[in-house]
Order: structure tokens, then sequence, then C-alpha cells
């Protein structure tokens, strides 16, 4: 059986965030004792955009004609 390769992370990503928001960021991650905050935003990023892109994925039908 083969390991599952962990895919190289070579490109680095950085925003800024007001004091407040870094606030409620350190305490979140401290509630929830969440050690590895890169790989805690990853995820959470990551998974945002999947919903949007999938609720933003063209239908058949509208919705109007969906619920008739």
């Amino acid at each position: 059986m083969k390991k599952k390769e962990t895919p190289v992370r070579k490109n680095r990503i950085t925003f800024l965030a007001s004091d407040e928001e870094k606030r409620i960021i350190e305490s979140y991650l401290k509630k929830y004792r969440i050690a590895n905050r890169s790989r805690w935003m990853r995820e959470t990023l990551i998974t945002f955009i999947i919903r949007k892109l999938d609720q933003d994925y063209p239908m058949l039908f509208d919705e109007q004609e969906m619920r008739r």
C-alpha cells in the first residue's frame, strides 16, 4: 500500500487584519485549541471557496422553474 503524499506548499499568501479582526481570530483559535494556524486558515478558506463555487454553479433550470 502506498503512503499518501502531502502536497508541497511553496507559495505564501498573506493578508492584513485590523486589531479587532486579529483579536477575534486569536480568541477563536484559543477557544477551540487550534495549534496549527496555517492549516486552519487554509482549510477554512478553501472550504468557503468550494461552497461558494458550488452555489454559483450554473443549473439547467433557474430557481423559479424548479419550484413549479
